[in-house]
């Protein structure tokens, strides 16, 4: 039985792989015995969190030549999908978790044979060994190296209400509505070669992602059927398992139930705020990144609101403010980050912000691009929420929630009655490095900031 040895990540050298972007994983061991010259090729981490990846979409078929540093397999893990390269030339000599299945972290889901000849010796001890192989306690005298590699940012698509499509009889959540499209790489450089558009292709891969063959379909020739409109229907009373991004959440919810938190709420008038986004809106600055903006500059004030406690005997002030700001996602949240939006210009931050958001939904964020955060927002006034709770993210000392900007009837000092716009914000905090001050005062320096924005802007 195989022995896990060790997990490493090492920057690859390969000119084949971009060097600022890859991750070369090493594990060696598991349960079928394979020869030195069949490898394995195992289900790498692609983030701290990941315990288990989703196979989305076989790139390459059983029995194709493979060339070190070229792409076989696309995995979703629980931020984002990744290409999986090979590190060796060989043949694709036996896919052993199909699109779809799931595999821990380092169990094998492909063989790797050096020559053509040894498919078949491959094939046979995949099957001898009865099931998808797994870390154990025998140590095998193969190595397996694979690389995950980002996946290019996919170009932007004019997206238009289903119409005609090549595959399928009904409009798939992956291309419904004008939404987002949900494709494997693959496909969409597929897609682009052959001039194919994605909005009208229903994909047949796990949830309705598009993959390869899709996409070679719908350059074949026109579709019989026509896609009726409308919302993909939902079973009731059906159990239906979480996806690898919603196991994520779940755990993260879980494990923050551990901290002891609490939380203070603050009202800030927003007359001065709605103005300046009204002014500088056509230059693409975006709410979010002036709200963002203004947290940074108050935490530069306030470094302890900024801290945050990981092992419970012991807390850290953070050198960079980090702003992660939650985004709703197919099948979860993500926490796309802002690294140093307190040295960051507004318009730089909103440029920013735009291209997080489009890989987010996309599921082409970077690690350090959703973990790296030092405080968080949680914004739902676009929702119309006057207010909410917000639960505070495992590693962060804050997060605060943001509701609507309203009109309300106050009171002004000179006695009178006026009308002025108005947002609930709530912070909720780490209370074994946050106290009660602490979180006042720095709404107190944010709410000067966000009433008086001049500084925004520099």
């Amino acid at each position: 039985m195989a022995h896990l040895l060790q997990t490493t990540f090492l920057p690859s050298s390969s000119p084949l792989i971009r060097r600022n972007q890859t991750y070369i994983l090493r594990i060696s061991g598991s349960r079928t015995r394979v020869n030195a010259k069949i490898r394995e090729i195992f289900m790498p981490a692609l983030s701290s969190t990941m315990t288990e990846g989703k196979i989305v979409s076989w790139v390459r078929s059983e029995g194709d030549k493979l060339c070190k540093g070229e792409s076989v397999v696309v995995v979703e893990s629980d931020k984002a999908d990744m290409d999986v390269e090979t590190f060796y030339d060989g043949y694709l000599a036996k896919i052993m978790v199909d699109e779809g299945g799931v595999a821990s972290v380092g169990s094998a889901i492909a063989l790797l044979a050096e020559s053509e000849d040894e498919i078949a010796e491959a094939q046979a001890k995949a099957a001898a060994s009865g099931s998808p192989s797994s870390p154990s306690s025998e140590t095998s005298n193969s190595a397996a190296v694979v690389a995950a590699v980002p996946h290019p940012q996919p170009e932007k698509v004019k997206l238009a209400e289903p119409a005609a499509v090549t595959v399928g009889s009904a409009v798939h959540p992956a291309s419904e509505g004008g939404k987002r499209i949900v494709a494997s790489p693959y496909a969409k450089k597929l897609a682009k070669e052959l001039k194919v558009e994605l909005a009208r292709v229903v994909g047949s891969g796990p949830k309705g992602r598009i993959v390869a063959k899709d996409v070679e379909a719908a350059a074949a020739g026109p579709a019989a059927s026509v896609a009726a409109a409308g919302p993909a229907g939902i079973e009731l009373a059906s159990v239906v398992p979480f996806t690898t991004m919603q196991g994520a959440v779940s755990r993260n919810m879980v494990e923050s139930l551990a901290v002891p938190t609490f939380r203070v709420g603050y009202t800030i008038t927003t007359d001065a705020l709605d103005a300046l986004y009204k002014k500088i809106k056509s230059k693409g600055v975006t709410m979010t990144a002036l709200l963002a903006k203004a947290t940074a500059l108050a935490l530069v004030q306030h470094p302890v609101v900024n801290s945050s406690c990981r092992d419970g005997n012991s807390f850290i002030y953070n050198s960079s403010i980090n702003i992660a700001v939650a985004v709703a996602v197919d099948g979860g949240l993500i926490t796309p980050v802002l690294q140093d939006a307190d040295k960051a210009d507004i318009y730089t931050l909103s440029r920013k912000w735009k291209e997080l958001v489009d890989k987010a939904r996309a599921k082409l964020l970077q690690p350090h691009e959703y973990n790296t955060g030092t405080f968080t927002l949680s914004n739902l006034g676009m929702f119309g929420v006057d207010r909410f709770d917000a639960i505070l993210p495992p590693g962060t000392g804050a997060i605060m929630a943001v509701g609507a900007s309203e009109p309300t009837v106050v009171a002004t000092k000179d006695g009178r009655i006026g009308m002025k716009n108005q947002m609930q914000v709530n912070v909720t905090a780490d209370h074994r490095v946050i106290y009660g001050a602490d979180l006042a005062s720095f709404l107190q320096t944010l709410a000067k900031i966000i009433e008086d924005p001049r500084d925004l802007t520099f």
